[in-house]
């Protein structure tokens, strides 16, 4: 597997209580940005393209969120977490992890959903 072809490093685990949706939306995603201790200044109105500034402390929280709710666990990259500077790019960034294939050689990486594409120096 080359840097190229790779995606995060993801291991789905089983999900724990209900059902893991099959797609992380952006209404989920949303909701898991509403807790107003660890994001206090994310707006409940949050529009999918505003500038979304999230610290290393409510990353850490939010996939540990995800993995204890939908069973999914995700390890982003530098130049992933780089690239989650908006609600629209998360989420996309969060469906790509979760992808069934996404794991495997040849499928489209997060970081290339949430960043837009194919880079060179990867």
């Amino acid at each position: 597997m080359t840097a190229e072809t790779a995606g995060p490093p993801v291991t789905e685990a089983a999900p724990r209580g209900a059902a893991a949706p099959t797609v992380l939306t952006t209404g989920l995603v949303r909701e898991l940005l509403s807790d107003r201790k660890i994001f206090p200044g994310v707006p409940d109105n949050l529009d999918e393209d505003a500038e979304l500034v999230l610290d290393s402390l409510g990353l850490v929280w939010l996939l540990h969120v995800v993995e204890e709710r939908y069973g999914l666990i995700v390890e982003p990259r530098d130049e992933d977490i780089a690239n989650l500077t908006s609600l629209r790019r998360l989420t996309e960034f969060l469906g790509a992890a979760g992808a069934p294939d996404s794991a495997g050689a040849g499928a489209a990486s997060a970081s290339d959903a949430a960043g837009g594409g194919e880079r060179g120096d990867r």
